[in-house]
């Protein structure tokens, strides 16, 4: 009896999952150069530092909606 031939479905997914992956990290390394070149994070002024750190010590007050 001749064998079955195996199925390449799977080694087709798995190559295509692996290229997306790594596509995806390549995008990231290429979107942190580009940050870290143009210093797109300014520095922060005195009332955005208050706002973030008031966010930080309450959480609970800002995922309610407001009015409840």
């Amino acid at each position: 009896m001749a064998e079955k031939p195996k199925s390449m479905v799977l080694g087709v997914m798995a190559v295509a999952v692996f290229a997306g992956l790594g596509r995806m990290v390549v995008q990231k390394i290429k979107a942190d150069r580009a940050a870290r070149e143009n210093r797109s994070t300014g520095p922060l002024d005195k009332e955005t530092l208050e706002k973030i750190s008031r966010a930080v010590r309450t959480p609970g007050q800002f995922l309610r909606a407001p009015g409840k």
